[in-house]
């Protein structure tokens, strides 16, 4: 199930990257695409997958089926809501106008950026359920990452 919870949120980044996110200068620097590129590509795509995909890979013992049902439904919750998240960010924005709202419910009541908590969340479901030092160091970086963004 993890292969699929990867692709399920690639997926749903490439639809967000179509159709919710607006990218600038300000917001998405050319520099960034190394930073994110490395972030992906190399710290996820090869050093995570590196040890989830191996021939030797077994999924922990200790897990059970149900486990990883519950552990996928749950990745795939915090998948929807974080999706939910960029929507309400996206729309902050009246058109023809520059003042931006406070975002409010799903999450953004109890924290600032639910977004990028809803994000952590998934990858730790991920972690939990994949046992690799990769995804383990994935989820660190990734978290640090989005608490830089936070501040």
């Amino acid at each position: 199930m993890g292969i699929v919870m990867v692709l399920l949120h690639y997926v749903k980044r490439e639809i967000e990257t179509i159709f919710v996110h607006r990218f600038s200068n300000d917001t998405m620097p050319f520099t960034n695409i190394f930073k994110n590129s490395a972030h992906y590509w190399g710290l996820f795509g090869v050093f995570n997958m590196y040890f989830f995909l191996h021939p030797d890979y077994t999924a922990p013992v200790w897990a059970s089926e149900t486990f990883f049902k519950v552990s996928f439904a749950l990745f795939c919750l915090f998948e929807v809501l974080n999706a939910k998240c960029h929507l309400i960010l996206k729309n902050l924005r009246r058109p023809g106008t520059t003042e931006r709202g406070i975002p409010k419910g799903w999450g953004f009541n109890q924290v600032s950026c639910a977004n990028y908590f809803y994000e952590a969340l998934c990858w730790l479901v991920f972690a939990v359920q994949a046992q690799t030092v990769g995804s383990y160091v994935f989820l660190a970086v990734s978290f640090g990452q989005m608490l830089q963004w936070a501040f």
